[in-house]
């Protein structure tokens, strides 16, 4: 037998030590207070504005024909929503949380705001301008009602005590879906044109993370803008598809997604335009339609909760105290409010594909999304420029969206490292809140799929939105049967909130307990005196 006696060296064994709990996510180039120089900081904001493009066109595309607009009006709506959005991720990285959060157009809107479009008193409008002035002094009415909603929850601080109850256990299925929720915009859409689509996300997988680590010299530039290089590349290989006849003898919907020069929308733009408020009339009330849409507006703010959570995170900042997040809820408030005031025909929130953005980029830096947001206001005013780069197709935005909302959905799964995970109780709250959070919303969107109303119908459309949109968001049924179950079940002992992970978040309760919270969070100019109930 070879080998030697009872005293030959015996080979080390490697130490089994699980990775370390970690408050701040490291790696990160950028955190919320180091900005990167002036240049790259610029290519990295305007890398920011071109994925919020995405949003801010695919909802007036999809709204705007139904109102009874056309392309200038298309033009128009895409214009505010291009500024509103400036304004408002100006106040929230300001006075808000005063995370790197870009406060865009929100999908989660849409269904209440369709309601108020095929709402009858409309229908008998034969003039298509007046229809669409109409309908949207209408969705403004409910817009300004819905947004003290979120004012008065965040500003009185009631947001703060509900937040005190969530764990890094309950957190979880709330962000992780709240990116995952959205798969339905990833590759079905892609398929729109797969022949654009698919190059796309091919080709922004290899330079983001194969050759950084392939070419020498890559590393910070080909990953970090990696969306710039492959929307160029691909955007003009469909253009080139596009002016050779590709899609010349194919289906108007085809043409639609893979054309280059089907968006409508250069021609219709004014060449320079400042959106102001109520530049489409004085908007009109309606107590129905303003309680669906107040439904909708506590639907985004579970979702943005989610976002925010996500963003501290790849920001590489510490877990927020409650009460900036009541703060950044209050703020968001007033976001919509702005919408409703200058028509932009959809609530705000929290803009998922940003904030995977930061993720994929690894630079979390708060002068990054103010420069988008000067990006955003900027296009906005000059509308021929902006126009331009929202006349992307939809499939190439799409397979952004592949990667961007699976960053914010692994975000949250990262909260896993401060549970224990070989408890019983965490794999049912976490099992049962995922499963749930997935199959509800697919029950509630098939069946409405289906037959063309949601599961509650009734004469009331108001009633039915108002039930039927909150249990057709995924973030939204898991968050909440998460934050129920966490607090409920059995055992409540010391155990059991250690396994829930909340011994890890203590010390992020207020700004008092870790300095690092005053860092990141704290008003410019001392204005935290102003805020005292929060």
């Amino acid at each position: 037998m070879a080998g030697g006696g009872a005293n030959a060296p015996q080979p080390k064994q490697e130490e089994l030590i699980p990775h370390p709990v970690k408050d701040q996510l490291p790696a990160v180039s950028f955190c919320i207070t180091s900005p990167p120089p002036w240049p790259e900081a610029i290519l990295l904001g305007f890398q920011h504005y071109l994925v919020m493009l995405g949003t801010t066109v695919l909802i007036p595309t999809f709204l705007v024909p139904q109102m009874g607009g056309g392309k200038e009006e298309k033009a128009l709506m895409t214009q505010t929503l291009q500024f509103v959005a400036g304004l408002n991720t100006l106040t929230q990285t300001l006075f808000g949380t005063r995370l790197p959060a870009v406060i865009g157009g929100s999908y989660t809107y849409v269904p209440a705001t369709l309601s108020i479009v095929l709402a009858a008193r409309y229908s008998d409008i034969a003039e298509p301008q007046e229809k669409f002035k109409r309908t949207m002094r209408g969705i403004q009415g409910a817009m300004i009602v819905a947004s003290a909603l979120q004012i008065v929850i965040g500003f009185s601080g009631l947001w703060r005590n509900v937040t005190r109850f969530m764990s890094p256990l309950s957190t979880v299925p709330l962000v992780a879906l709240t990116g995952f929720g959205l798969y339905e915009l990833g590759f079905p859409l892609l398929t729109k044109c797969v022949e654009i689509g698919l190059p796309q996300l091919i080709l922004l997988v290899i330079f983001s993370q194969y050759l950084p680590h392939v070419m020498k010299g890559g590393r910070n530039v080909l990953d970090r803008f990696s969306i710039l290089f492959t929307v160029v590349i691909v955007w003009i290989y469909a253009h080139l598809l596009t002016v050779g006849g590709a899609y010349k003898h194919v289906p108007p919907a085809t043409q639609l997604s893979c054309r280059t020069d089907r968006a409508g929308i250069i021609s219709a733009a004014p060449w320079i335009r400042v959106p102001y408020p109520f530049q489409w009339g004085a908007p009109t009330f309606h107590a129905g339609e303003s309680f669906a849409m107040m439904a909708t507006s506590f639907v985004a703010l579970f979702e943005s909760t989610g976002a925010f959570i996500a963003v501290s995170r790849y920001a590489s900042a510490t877990p927020m105290p409650h009460s900036v997040l009541s703060r950044g809820v209050g703020w968001q408030g007033v976001g919509i409010l702005l919408s409703g005031i200058f028509g932009t025909g959809n609530g705000s929130s929290v803009s998922i594909e940003n904030g995977g953005l930061l993720g994929l980029t690894r630079v979390g830096s708060r002068r990054v999304i103010q420069i988008s947001a000067g990006f955003m206001i900027f296009f906005s005013i000059l509308g021929k420029f902006g126009a331009v780069f929202a006349s992307i197709p939809a499939p190439i935005i799409a397979a952004l969206y592949c990667l961007l909302f699976a960053y914010v959905g692994v975000g949250g799964l990262c909260f896993l490292q401060f549970c224990n995970m070989n408890s019983f109780r965490s794999m049912f709250i976490l099992a049962f809140s995922m499963f749930m959070g997935l199959s509800i919303p697919h029950y509630f969107n098939e069946y409405k799929a289906i037959k063309g109303y949601g599961p509650v119908h009734t004469h009331a459309t108001w009633f039915n939105d108002m039930i039927n949109i909150p249990f057709s968001s995924e973030p939204f049924v898991a968050g909440v049967l998460a934050l129920i179950l966490d607090v409920t079940m059995p055992p409540k002992d010391n155990t059991t909130r250690k396994d829930r992970g909340m011994h890890w978040w203590d010390k992020f309760r207020s700004f008092k307990t870790d300095t690092r919270s005053e860092e990141f969070y704290s008003l410019p100019l001392n204005l935290n005196k102003f805020f005292p109930s929060v």
